[in-house]
């Protein structure tokens, strides 16, 4: 599925999702806008009525696309709507002209306002954003296409356009996450992989229980996943096509186990771990060539490695020091610096998207807590506490980190939760039952 903006939708009428201007949009930026701080953030008041069906089979698209729409900017902490029952103008046309006073009259600060046609396979959604107190209109009015089964798709398009504008922040809100999708006895977890729409929609499964599989990754442009599988009976790390579902077995060698894979940023090579008698190390995988060579050689256990945005380094875990601790070196290989400095345990590092910081897992006194720090070990924030928290994966903004949190005693229970940057705004990821180990795939082409 591919997103195109164009000032002719024309061209892309025989896309299965495009992104035009409106012919009808005022260019012009206005002063609304949220600036994301460490601090607690007051929710910014917006007003969304029903988008307007413009064709007889409209109607319940309309509905569905204002809610996700409305969904998606509540559950980042940031946004209040304002519920209808409190509007005092009412919407009838896209077209029609804004009574601003109306809007100010009940603290909108944004109002957001859209249709939505349907005809046989195609399903057209438009929309305006607009700032009440200035009385403009912020940015071009878009419209998206597509058909009826990307009706989600477009939701979370137009809430990352609104998102994106109000807070200066990258979207998220079109994205994925593959998991692991867990049933049975937590002595006997059956596991399989699964992905679903990063708030926990349309989930499809990629693989059956029929053996362990753990820590999925999607590639950098999300149609190739990287996971860690028990089917030979020794983990061993996979490549698996998103479009064809063909699964490749990658860096086997007799006598060892391969584990923990991640990506390079250009998606030609794999970092993973490799155990090999009794002694872990990390590997690097040109996936073209099928050559690997060793970047760290020592008796502790280096594993758990994450490049840095521009590749140039890698993260990792290693215990060289005693205790669990995150290291940073060379994309080359060569000399490891630790960068974890406070009491506990350190694990699962991984860069931001950004490159502005690394998240981890600790365990400190008792408790797992996600955290994030600087990539030289500076300004440590803890973002969470529970009974175990662990496995942090990034929103393609930076700005989201999602992980999973397991309940205690013998009926504990694995979920998948989120959290924003700060530490504000913890929320559980709605799934079909128990999951772990999410990542978090790019933005949707």
């Amino acid at each position: 599925m591919t997103l195109f903006r164009t000032l002719t939708p024309v061209l892309a009428l025989a896309l299965g999702l495009f992104v035009a201007a409106s012919p009808a949009a005022m260019a012009q930026q206005g002063p609304l806008r949220i600036t994301i701080t460490d601090g607690v953030i007051e929710p910014l008041p917006f007003a969304l009525p029903d988008f307007i069906p413009e064709t007889g089979g409209a109607g319940d698209y309309a509905q569905q696309i204002t809610r996700v729409i409305a969904s998606d900017l509540s559950g980042t902490g940031l946004f209040r709507e304002i519920p209808a029952s409190a509007h005092i103008s009412r919407v009838s046309s896209f077209d029609a002209p804004v009574a601003y006073e109306d809007w100010k009259a009940i603290n909108a600060q944004a109002l957001i306002t859209g249709a939505v046609s349907a005809s046989g396979d195609k399903i057209v959604v438009k929309f305006r954003l607009f700032d009440v107190y200035s009385g403009q209109q912020m940015g071009d009015g878009l419209q998206f296409a597509g058909t009826p089964a990307t009706w989600r798709r477009m939701a979370h398009k137009v809430a990352d356009q609104i998102y994106a504008r109000i807070t200066g922040e990258g979207p998220y809100f079109d994205s994925r996450v593959v998991f692991v999708s867990e049933s049975g006895p937590k002595d006997a977890r059956q596991k399989r992989l699964a992905v679903m729409d990063y708030d926990g929609a349309n989930v499809s499964y990629l693989t059956d229980s029929s053996s362990i599989v753990l820590a999925p990754r999607f590639s950098p442009t999300g149609n190739q996943i990287l996971f860690t599988s028990y089917e030979s009976g020794f983990p061993r790390i996979y490549l698996m096509d998103t479009g064809s579902m063909q699964v490749a077995a990658l860096a086997q060698q007799e006598g060892t186990m391969t584990f923990a894979p991640r990506f390079s940023p250009d998606g030609r090579r794999v970092l993973f771990s490799l155990e090999r008698g009794g002694n872990t190390d990390l590997y690097e995988l040109d996936i073209t060539t099928g050559q690997s060579r060793q970047l760290t050689n020592a008796p502790s256990i280096e594993t758990a490695p994450s490049y840095s945005p521009d590749g140039s380094q890698i993260v990792f875990e290693s215990d060289r020091s005693g205790t669990q601790q995150v290291y940073v070196m060379p994309a080359s290989g060569g000399e490891a610096t630790r960068i974890s400095g406070g009491a506990g345990r350190y694990s699962t590092p991984v860069w931001s998207p950004q490159g502005d910081y690394i998240a981890f897992t600790k365990q400190n006194a008792g408790r797992f807590h996600i955290g994030v720090m600087r990539s030289d070990g500076s300004e440590e924030r803890l973002l969470t506490a529970s009974f175990l928290d662990e496995g942090p994966t990034w929103a393609p903004n930076g700005r989201v980190i999602m992980f999973m949190r397991e309940s205690a005693g013998a009926g504990g229970q694995s979920s998948l939760y989120s959290v924003d940057i700060s530490g504000r705004n913890l929320r559980q990821v709605t799934t079909e039952g128990p999951a772990s180990d999410p990542a978090w795939s790019p933005l949707l082409p």
